[in-house]
């Protein structure tokens, strides 16, 4: 069984239900559909009637009787509850009440996830039309930091062709998406996020390694430093929360998942070729591994996943398909 059909079996069980906001996109409305009749949760889409008449039509799809509960944002009953609850939120940022009204009334986004932060779903999915910002900024505002994070951050899940020699058919990269230049405290919270998206996600035992050009100071640099402080305060931090999880670093890439170069540069290390977590050093050379692994050796990549975040949260590439949406709805369930 591949990574997705065993997302979508596990989400099925969960039955979680998921807000789309982008009901003016067709790809939207077809991944809505499918995942209502799939039983993968139950979809709620957001749109004007214009808008949901327009995408159905291109998509060649109906929402009637499809299981898929459809709401108009602009007009919802919902709207006073959602704006007194983000108001709630905001006003020591300055938003007044009517502010409120007009921003959750407007802005899908900001509907959708007072929705989530209510409860009234339990995860949201979008940005096949919404740009990453206009998502994490929405996101922040409603929904905040998750407890013992400050730090949003993203992963990738590489649903590998072969499995590394260790035998992990599923790696975890962060972060691929969001932090440009994390500093070793910020490296913590990515770290943490991961862990416990691997536990949710993946129903394993986080297997982390922070990765750099040198392995126990085979190089001295400023940036291998970085990785290793990364690695000694994140262990700290778990002891401090009891999270049972395995992390080594500063490692190379080779060591952290070829078993016998593990073995030869990681002696007595805590993880000798066997990660199932890579902790990339910044936002370059993660996004530049995961497109790498993707396109030469034929994996494929699901995500950037967002994490971190106090509920779920998903972003959305905008050269996504139905399918990709459809999985982006499965992990998001089971983050709930």
């Amino acid at each position: 069984m591949g990574i997705l059909e065993s997302l979508a079996e596990r989400a099925r069980a969960v039955n979680k239900t998921i807000v789309l906001p982008e009901g003016n996109d067709p790809r939207v409305v077809t991944a809505a559909v499918n995942a209502a009749r799939a039983g993968i949760c139950r979809p709620v889409v957001l749109g004007t009637p214009e808008e949901l008449a327009a995408a159905e039509k291109q998509a060649g799809i109906s929402l009637a009787g499809s299981g898929v509960e459809v709401t108009d944002y602009t007009v919802s009953a919902h709207l006073p509850r959602l704006a007194a609850a983000l108001h709630e939120k905001r006003k020591a940022k300055g938003m007044t009440e009517p502010e409120a009204l007009a921003t959750v009334r407007s802005n899908r986004l900001y509907f959708g996830n007072m929705m989530v932060a209510l409860d009234m779903a339990q995860g949201l999915v979008a940005g096949s039309i919404a740009s990453t910002g206009d998502m994490l900024r929405s996101a922040f505002h409603c929904i905040g930091t998750a407890k013992n994070i400050k730090l949003a951050s993203s992963l990738f899940i590489m649903d590998l062709r072969e499995p590394t020699l260790s035998g992990e058919k599923t790696l975890l990269f962060a972060d691929c998406g969001v932090n440009p230049c994390p500093t070793s405290a910020e490296l913590v919270d990515i770290a943490y996020a991961t862990a416990l998206s691997c536990r949710q996600i993946i129903c394993k035992k986080p297997r982390l390694a922070f990765l750099s050009f040198s392995t126990k100071g085979s190089a001295r640099h400023v940036l291998v430093d970085k990785m290793r402080d990364a690695c000694k305060m994140t262990r700290q931090r778990f002891a401090e929360i009891g999270l049972e999880a395995t992390v080594d670093g500063e490692l190379q890439a080779d060591a952290a998942l070829v078993p016998t170069v593990g073995a030869t540069k990681n002696k007595g290390g805590l993880i000798q070729g066997d990660a199932n977590v890579l902790i990339f050093p910044d936002l370059q050379a993660g996004n530049i591994a995961y497109k790498m692994v993707e396109r030469l050796a034929g994996a494929t990549a699901y995500g950037p996943i967002l994490q971190g975040l106090a509920r779920p949260v998903n972003d959305l590439s905008r050269g996504c398909s139905a399918d990709d949406i459809l999985g982006a709805i499965c992990i998001t369930a089971l983050q709930s």
